[in-house]
């Protein structure tokens, strides 16, 4: 995909970028089509990554333009800002530049190979670094990052455009995100009824008492409703 036109305006790009967040299906599609487009819509990215974090300092990668970002991103999820080894760097300090998420909506990275927090960004070539939230819950963040091998690649335009086009990426990943949950919450259904109607069958009941039975042996197994129906499910097909 080319990279926008200088004379393309910023309304029609990120509308057309709004158009593809919308189109995908799942979650993991809509941050596959995010990282992709973050590297086209960003002015100074070259590459992209969505993460996870989570207290203490865990960041796990979930989607990336390439393997370089999972490189770069993949020392910080032993929940150490080093990389596991505290002695690393001496006299630096280790804390992870994006730990500032938790109380910031952006957080700029200068210069990797001068900024404290960022020095595994540094080994990995990547110099810059422009990190937005996507998502922010009480103990856990989604943050969209866009990296540079240059130093000082994002400037204030770079962060304003970034905090508009992850404004798409928000509505488009909740709207993924409900129309997943509701497609299970059908899936669930249909498979709690099927199984039902086994019970109903088998152990000739009505549907509430089947249904009372399904819900009492999932207590008593403490396993989910769901799956005792799916194996309730699948043991019948097999026979």
């Amino acid at each position: 995909m080319p990279r926008f036109p200088a004379g393309f305006e910023l309304a029609e790009a990120l509308t057309v970028a709004a158009r593809q967040l919308h189109d995908t299906v799942t979650p993991h599609n809509t941050m596959r089509t995010a990282v992709r487009l973050a590297v086209h819509i960003l002015p100074g990215a070259e590459h992209a990554g969505i993460s996870v974090i989570e207290r203490p300092q865990h960041r796990r990668t979930v989607a990336w333009t390439d393997e370089v970002v999972r490189s770069a991103e993949a020392g910080y999820g032993s929940g150490s800002g080093s990389g596991g080894d505290e002695h690393a760097h001496p006299g630096r300090e280790q804390t992870p530049y994006w730990e500032h998420l938790w109380t910031a909506p952006v957080v700029r990275l200068e210069d990797s190979e001068a900024d404290d927090g960022g020095l595994l960004l540094a080994e990995q070539g990547l110099r810059s670094a422009l990190s937005l939230r996507l998502r922010a819950e009480r103990r856990r963040l989604t943050v969209l990052t866009a990296y540079s091998r240059k130093p000082r690649a994002f400037d204030e335009a770079a962060t304003r455009i970034g905090r508009l086009f992850t404004a798409h990426v928000s509505l488009a990943l909740d709207s993924a995100t409900v129309r997943e949950q509701l497609t299970e919450a059908m899936r669930t259904r249909d498979l709690i009824g099927q199984a039902t109607g086994i019970l109903m069958e088998r152990m000739d009941m009505d549907a509430a008492e089947a249904f009372d039975s399904l819900v009492k042996a999932s207590q008593r197994e403490n396993v989910k409703l769901r799956d005792l129906a799916r194996r309730i499910v699948d043991a019948n097909n097999a026979t």
